[in-house]
């Protein structure tokens, strides 16, 4: 068991890496088999593969311009040119201006420093990922029917808890099924309703000792998230609907 630990506490480590295909042959294939025995690892791999996809297919992903490689480029060879020696004596420090101006252009190409994110961004960007997910993989639901008479049943033995789940059909919220996903490094029930041509997961898990919170909202690569806390249970609304509409739907979710 210790042993299966360490080789998860690895691939999670090595993961980034390996989804932008930057570990060598050996580390990849060693990834790779572990991935086909371990669920929650793949999990982790879907979560950041289609975190990916939706970055690359957003309105925020920029290419960085030709002349900026160049510029780059040009700094790189600056800074690697031999300094005379009957001058370095006087300028010792021209070596390390010029590395800090190649990194300064770096900076300035890539639009901001990577800064790590905190609890709430990375969960966001999770429960994002498992919205897009679920698009990308034709997977809405394990579940399909409009009857919460019939979706609410079907995760008994598959959680530990009951989720709840209420059809909206007649405020113009449609229930269309459910689904297990897999979020916060736990399962969670995955409530799939629909506005017209705009699908809207649902995704609620319990937090025994968190207290009640507030709805609050964010948007996030062209997409609405609305979250909040009641009864010691976690909700998360994401969609592409508008935000007045989301809202809605999430005020009708709280009555």
């Amino acid at each position: 068991m210790e042993r299966a630990n360490v080789d998860c506490q690895e691939t999670q480590r090595w993961l980034p890496g390996y989804v932008d295909g930057e570990v060598d042959l050996v580390r990849a294939v060693e990834i790779e088999q572990h991935l086909q025995t371990c669920v929650r690892c793949a999990q982790a791999y879907n979560n950041q593969q289609a975190l990916r996809a939706a970055i690359r297919g957003s309105a925020l992903y920029a290419t960085a311009p030709a002349s900026l490689q160049k510029r780059i480029q040009a700094s790189v060879r600056e800074a690697s040119k031999p300094t005379p020696s009957r001058r370095v004596w006087r300028w010792p420090w021209l070596g390390v201006a010029a590395a800090l101006a190649c990194v300064a252009i770096v900076a300035w190409g890539l639009g901001r420093a990577w800064v790590a994110p905190a609890a709430d961004d990375r969960l966001a960007a999770e429960v994002l990922a498992g919205h897009v997910r679920s698009l990308m993989a034709d997977h809405l639901a394990d579940v399909t029917s409009s009857d919460r008479h019939t979706v609410k049943p079907w995760f008994n033995g598959k959680l530990d808890f009951s989720p709840a789940v209420e059809d909206l059909a007649s405020q113009g919220f449609p229930l269309t099924g459910g689904r297990l996903d897999y979020l916060d490094g736990r399962p969670v029930a995955a409530l799939v309703y629909q506005r017209q041509r705009h699908i809207i997961n649902l995704f609620i898990w319990p937090a025994p000792q968190a207290g009640d919170e507030a709805a609050a909202s964010e948007t996030l690569q062209g997409y609405n998230l609305i979250h909040w806390t009641k009864a010691r249970m976690v909700y998360w609304a994401v969609s592409d609907l508008n935000t007045d509409e989301l809202q809605e739907f999430v005020r009708l979710i709280q009555k």
